[in-house]
Parts: C-alpha cells; sequence; structure tokens
C-alpha cells in the first residue's frame, strides 16, 4: 500500500496530484527559506535583533499559540487559522519575511510535535508559509516598503495602503495553495473549495490584516503592551474555528466529510445557470444493497468505513468539477455539470449523447464500486444501483433532477439492471398518474371498479368448471382504463392491498348471488406477491367467506411464482394457512419469467395455468407444444390440473384436447364478461340449480329417435355441453336427474360438433385481465 508518512495514498482521491502539491510546495519554500538563512549567516548577520525586545515578546507569544493549537489538536494552517500568523505578518512588516518564517516556523513545530505529524508533513506547512510571505514581501517591495531585518522602521501612514495590499497578497497564495492540496485530497475542483470558504474566511483574514500594522506600530512604540493582543487574537481564532466547524456541519456530510443535500443544492443550481439552458447536467443517484447487513455483521464502525472508502472511489471515478454528495444513510449523490456541449445544432441529437454518455459514466461508477472492498481481513462484494436524470431533457431544476433520479434509482433497484435512466413512462409519481391513483381511490370508494368474468371449460366434461373474475374500470372522464395501466400503478404505490380486498369481496358477494340462483362455479382471482406477504391476508379472505357465506372451495387464488421470491418464509406461512382454510391455489402465467418445475415442490397448488405465449403458438410451433405436453405430463405427474389460457380458435382447442389439458380459457368459448352477461351464459349453457358443471351430463338412448320419443313432457332434452348457439339467450329445457335413465341405456357422450362450440359473435379488439 503506498503511503507518505503515515498518510495512505488509497485514502486520497487524486494521489499523483497530491504528492505533486506536496512535493514542490514544502520542497521550494523550504529551500527559499535555506538559502535565504544561508546568506544572512554567511554575511556574518544575526537572525534576530538581540536588542530588539518586541521580536522575542513576539517569540513568546507564538509559542504560546503553538502549544495551545497543539493541545487542542485543532491546526488549520492557513491565515485566520493560528493566531500567530498576525503576529509574523506584523514582524514581516518591519523585518522582513525571513525573519517572520523562522517566526512563524516555531509554532509550527512545536503544534506538529503534540500532534505527532510527520515529517513531510511539517515541511509542507512551513513550505506553504514561507510562500505566502515571500508573495507579501514582494508586494511590499513593488510599493516602495521595504523591511529591514536588522533594524526596527517606523511605518508611516502613508506605507498602511502598501500593508494591506501585501496582506491581501499573503492571503491569497496560501488560499490557493491550501485549496490545491485539498482539491486533490477529496477529489473535488479548487474552484468549488474557493466557493465555499471564501465568505467565511474574509472576516477572519481581514481581522488580521488589519491588526497586523497595529502589532508592528505596538511592538516599536511599546513592546511590553503586546500580551494584549493574545485576546482579540485568541478571540478571531475560535471565530474562525467555530465558523468552520459550522461550515463542515451545514455542508458537509460529518462521516465522509463530502458534501450534502445543501451543498449538493448549491453546486447543481450554480450548474444550471451556468449552462444556461442549453448545456447537460447530469446527476445519478446511488443506493447501496443490502448496507444494513454490513451494519449488524461487522458492527456500524465497519459500516462508516465502508461509505468512507465508498466516497472516495466515487471521487476517483469523477473529474474535479463534478461533485459527489452522501445524502444519508447508503445514499450517495454525483453531480456531472459539463455532460454535453453547449448551443448543439440539433437539440435531440444532443440530448441522445447527453443521455448516452451519462449512463455510460453510470456503469463506470457500478463496476468501479463493484471491486471488492478490503475491512480488515474481509473483502466484501457490494451492489450498488444507480438512478440517472439530466438536464433540461428531464427536469428544469434540481429539485426535480433529485426526484427523478431517485424515481430511477428505485427503478434500478427493483429490476436489478444496475443502471436506470428516467422514463416518464415508467414514473408512477408523475402529476397525470397521481391524479389517476386519486382517481383510483375514489373509484374503489364508490365501487365504480368493476369485475367480469371470463369461463373456463373442461376437455372432458364439457362443462364449465370455472370462472376468473377480472378487473375493469371504466373512467368517468377518460374512459376505459388499460388493467396493465391501473393494476401496475396500484402495485408500485402500495394501493394494491386495497384493490385486492375489494376484488375478493366483489367475488364473493357474486359466488354468493351465484348460489342463489342455482349456479354453483367457482371463481379465481389474482393476487400479487404483496397480498401474500401481507400478514393478515389468509384471516382477510376467511372473513369474507364468512361474511358471504360462501365455502372456501368456491373462491380459487391465481397466484405467480414472485412470491417465493421476496420472504419466502412468510409466503409459504401465508400459502400454507390460505390452504388449510380450503381455498384452491391456481398458479398463474407458468412458463415465463422465473417458472420452474421446482416451485411446484414449496407451492400448495392444485393446478397450474399455462401461458398464452405459448398456447397461442401451439398449432404452429412444435418447440411451443413439446413445452405444452411435457407441463401437461409433468403436471399430471403431480396430481394437478392443468388449465391453459388464450384459445381462440378450432385448432387450438383440439390440440390442447390430444395433448390431455384439462380445461380450457379464452375467447373461442367467450370473453370476459360483465356480471349480468356473465350470469346469462352461465344459465344458457347449462349451469343451473339441477346441473352443477361438475356433474356428468346424461346421456340419451342411441336407439331412441326423436320421432319415436315418448309425449314431450316425459322426454329430457340433453342440454349442449358448453357452447351457445348463434341465436338469442334461450333458457336451457329442464334436465332429468341421472338417475331416473336406466344405466343400460346410456351410451358415450358423443363428440361436440365444432359448429357449436362458444365463439364471440363479433371479434373486438381483444381485452386481456
Amino acid at each position: 500500500m503506498r503511503r507518505i508518512g503515515r498518510t495512505d495514498l488509497s485514502r486520497v482521491a487524486r494521489p499523483g496530484q497530491f504528492v505533486a502539491n506536496t512535493v514542490i510546495v514544502g520542497g521550494v519554500g523550504n529551500l527559499v527559506l535555506l538559502i535565504s538563512v544561508a546568506r544572512v549567516v554567511a554575511g556574518g548577520d544575526s537572525l534576530f535583533p538581540p536588542s530588539e525586545a518586541g521580536i522575542w515578546i513576539m517569540l513568546a507569544l507564538v509559542v504560546l499559540d503553538g502549544v495551545h493549537t497543539g493541545i487542542t489538536r485543532r491546526g488549520l494552517y492557513v491565515p485566520g487559522a493560528m493566531a500567530s500568523v498576525a503576529i509574523s505578518y506584523g514582524l514581516l512588516i518591519v523585518h522582513g519575511w525571513v525573519l517572520a518564517s523562522l517566526v512563524q516556523a516555531v509554532p509550527v513545530l512545536i503544534s506538529c510535535a503534540a500532534r505527532r505529524d510527520s515529517t513531510w508533513r511539517v515541511a509542507y506547512i512551513i513550505g506553504h508559509y514561507v510562500l505566502a510571505f515571500l508573495a507579501a514581501d514582494i508586494v511590499l517591495q513593488l510599493c516602495g516598503v521595504r523591511p529591514e531585518r536588522a533594524q526596527t522602521r517606523e511605518l508611516a501612514a502613508a506605507d498602511l495602503p502598501a500593508v494591506l495590499v501585501a496582506g491581501v497578497a499573503m492571503v491569497c497564495v496560501s488560499q490557493c495553495i491550501g485549496w490545491l492540496l485539498r482539491a486533490s485530497w477529496r477529489g473535488v475542483s479548487p474552484r468549488s473549495l474557493a466557493g465555499e470558504e471564501i465568505r467565511s474566511r474574509c472576516v477572519a483574514h481581514g481581522a488580521l490584516i488589519v491588526l497586523a500594522p497595529l502589532i508592528a506600530i505596538v511592538a516599536h512604540a511599546n513592546p511590553w503592551a503586546l500580551p494584549l493582543f493574545a485576546v482579540p487574537l485568541y478571540s478571531i481564532h475560535q471565530t474562525t474555528r467555530v465558523t468552520f466547524d459550522r461550515e463542515q456541519e451545514v455542508r458537509h456530510d460529518a462521516l465522509t466529510g463530502l458534501p450534502n443535500r445543501r451543498l449538493l443544492l448549491e453546486h447543481g443550481d450554480r450548474a444550471l445557470r451556468k449552462s444556461g439552458g442549453t448545456g447537460r447536467v447530469a446527476l445519478f443517484l446511488l443506493d447501496l444493497h443490502r448496507f444494513h447487513e454490513v451494519n449488524d455483521t461487522l458492527g456500524h464502525l465497519a459500516g462508516d468505513r465502508l461509505l468512507h472508502q465508498v466516497g472516495q472511489r466515487l471521487l476517483g471515478v469523477v473529474g474535479g468539477d463534478d461533485t459527489v454528495a452522501r445524502l444519508g444513510g447508503d445514499e450517495f449523490a454525483v453531480l456531472m455539470p459539463d455532460l454535453g456541449e453547449p448551443g448543439g445544432r440539433d437539440p435531440l441529437a444532443s440530448s441522445a449523447a447527453a443521455e448516452k454518455l451519462a449512463l455510460s459514466l453510470a456503469r463506470q461508477v457500478v463496476e468501479v464500486l463493484g471491486e471488492p472492498f478490503e475491512l480488515d481481513d474481509l473483502s466484501l462484494d457490494i451492489e450498488v444501483s444507480v438512478g440517472v436524470a439530466v438536464f433540461p431533457d428531464h427536469a428544469g431544476d434540481m429539485a426535480g433532477l433529485l426526484q427523478y433520479a431517485d424515481v430511477a434509482m428505485y427503478l434500478a433497484k427493483r429490476l436489478r439492471s444496475g443502471v436506470e435512466l428516467y422514463d416518464p413512462a415508467r414514473d408512477v409519481n408523475t402529476r397525470e398518474k397521481l391524479l389517476l391513483l386519486g382517481d383510483l381511490r375514489r373509484a374503489l370508494d364508490v365501487q365504480q371498479v368493476e369485475l367480469h368474468y371470463q369461463p373456463k371449460v373442461s376437455f372432458t366434461t364439457g362443462r364449465v368448471d370455472g370462472c376468473e373474475a377480472l378487473v375493469r374500470w371504466c373512467h368517468p372522464d377518460r374512459g376505459y382504463i388499460s388493467p396493465e395501466e391501473f393494476v401496475h400503478l396500484a402495485e408500485e404505490t402500495g394501493l394494491m392491498p386495497r384493490l385486492t380486498r375489494y376484488v375478493v369481496d366483489e367475488a364473493l358477494s357474486q359466488v354468493a348471488r351465484w348460489h342463489e340462483q342455482g349456479i354453483d362455479v367457482p371463481v379465481a382471482v389474482n393476487v400479487s406477491a404483496r397480498d401474500i406477504h401481507a400478514p393478515a391476508f389468509a384471516d382477510t379472505v376467511a372473513a369474507g367467506l364468512r361474511r358471504h357465506g360462501v365455502p372456501a372451495a368456491a373462491l380459487h387464488l391465481e397466484i405467480t411464482e414472485r412470491v417465493l421470491l421476496e420472504e419466502p418464509q412468510r409466503a409459504a406461512d401465508s400459502l400454507d394457512a390460505l390452504r388449510k382454510l380450503g381455498v384452491r391455489l391456481s398458479l398463474d402465467d407458468f412458463g415465463t419469467g422465473y417458472s420452474s418445475f421446482v416451485h411446484l415442490r414449496h407451492i400448495p397448488v392444485s393446478e397450474i395455468k399455462i401461458d398464452r405465449s405459448f398456447v397461442a403458438r401451439l398449432t404452429v410451433d412444435e418447440e411451443d407444444a413439446a413445452i405444452v405436453r411435457s407441463t401437461v405430463d409433468l403436471a399430471h405427474s403431480l396430481g394437478l390440473r392443468v388449465v391453459a389460457e388464450g384459445v381462440e380458435d378450432d385448432a387450438t382447442w383440439d390440440r390442447l384436447r390430444d395433448l390431455g389439458c384439462d380445461s380450457a380459457q379464452g375467447w373461442l368459448i367467450a370473453r370476459a364478461l360483465p356480471r349480468d352477461e356473465a350470469t346469462a351464459w352461465l344459465v344458457r349453457h347449462g349451469v343451473g340449480a339441477r346441473m352443477a358443471p361438475s356433474r356428468r351430463v346424461p346421456d340419451l338412448p342411441a336407439a331412441v329417435p326423436p320421432q319415436a320419443s315418448a309425449p314431450p313432457a316425459a322426454v329430457p332434452t340433453v342440454p349442449q355441453p358448453i357452447m351457445p348457439q348463434p341465436s338469442g339467450p334461450t333458457l336451457p329445457q329442464p334436465t332429468v336427474p341421472q338417475a331416473t335413465v336406466p344405466p343400460q341405456a346410456t351410451v358415450p357422450p358423443p363428440a361436440m360438433p365444432r359448429a357449436d362450440r362458444a365463439r364471440p359473435p363479433h371479434r373486438p379488439t381483444r381485452v386481456t385481465g
């Protein structure tokens, strides 16, 4: 590991610049001082005029300042930080920069010895002051004020302007040197540091510059009054320290030293103004995955060290004008003010190029943070999600950039994609979607959301063996709203549990009404992973069954395998509680996403539904047919029923029947119907009080022709298995109970003609649920 003294260069954002600044300032400053001291000694002159009592009193004061700085360990070695700078500059005005540098070196050596600073740091600090004092001396010489080392000169009123200008030069050189070094340490631009500190340091620096000539005058007139300056100098030092600490707390993160949210907003506003609305400014928001596990396992001190290392890596990957900030917890931000060329001829091309560049830089950040972090003897790998927003394409101010970058970051975290660019189409927090969300809440309150029911038909019996409840919403102003749109909105905003409760309650209410009419058909309801993970979901379902007086077997819940991907133990407990209630579970969308037969061992389902994406190409794609065949065979071997979704033509029906599928659902049978139309459809297709879907159809004697039958009242009429006639909604004729038909007179039911199979009278735009 590279070090300079006891300083670990791995903690430095730009170690090359840091070392160069240290070597140049420390080397040049100390070399100039040594050469000047050697010339004085070689000339036979004394470095300290022995007859000047004021010099020795000043030396005693700076010694006290060095001791105080070393004890308090608060050495900010810049003008305004050490009170001894004012005394040293007072010496410079009348005795020159060599004596002032030697006197200032005394408190530096004392404080560094107390702090046990390394040699390179001592050399740098002394060189830093030497260069600042040399600059002030040059200005005085140019203004006609020539301090004499061997004798004291009395200041005149005409010298004061030159003294003030030289003091400003000293402060400027000293501050610029300090900003360059700290900028290389933190990985920021010196200009940004200057913008943060220049206002607060003006008062302290101005006080030191004004006090210095007063100290020089008192030293000449009455040196024994010099100790009186200790009180104002100490006050200035304390004021500077408190101001600096307050700035750090208000604008910087206490743990990492990085800018906080407030300073990030200030830098961002400045960058947006500078861009003039034509340049591109990018904002990254970063979130560390599972950071709480580090705190819980290794302790908060290890977590703090990890956050510090993350901040240093971010500083190493960004540019000098970029801002890296910690917003709190494990969230960081990166502001890139100069992303694209302003004033491009093609705004769209410029926007696309800027977004492409921003995504590329964000992926670099993810790659850098993906390298292992070393904590003691441990090597930690962390994942990070980055959300990107670009000005002015996505927002016109910093508040908007923060909001949209946060949306993109949470999308990247949910999708595990690493980096996501803000996309208004996927933002659930836009004004339009927030209005739609409010309308959806009100629609649930006034029961404006409806359920449509799509029948499922058994291949074996040809009877209806269930319906799926599909949610529909007709907005009073916007008309029909796609279920994909408002269901996704409910999932993103936490409204999904309420929507599911509403759908389950409406479905159970309809089942109860059907039971009163003699229609015994179970209803399936889709539920999300968030519903299953809710602690009291099974209790909510049980309460609904009791409230409507519906048996548990009449309710089917369709789930996806996503329920096991997050909090699998909680999901398993909830599913087991539903199974104990007697509620049947179906695995929906099987064959897509994370589908695997392994999950069938962990989910207590009795039925799987093959996704329509496989069913749609079943007759033209042998690979899809092979997948369906394998699914049916293995599901049957596990004792599970198989339902095919999206059956829309006769050929698909025949192929699924040949493959052994149990039931079908799709437009060939019926579209999703409103409750009244669904009730009429069920009655019209033979579901009534004296014929449940689960009961096999009684068969007529094959040898009895219609014209030779008994009187009409005594002859049972067999309903068609499932399909509607092209004519209007004619109710089925009464059927005779199965026991009245002699067993020997029955024959297997005839095959259902294709013309009798249900299909919609017209094919409007397909409605999906």
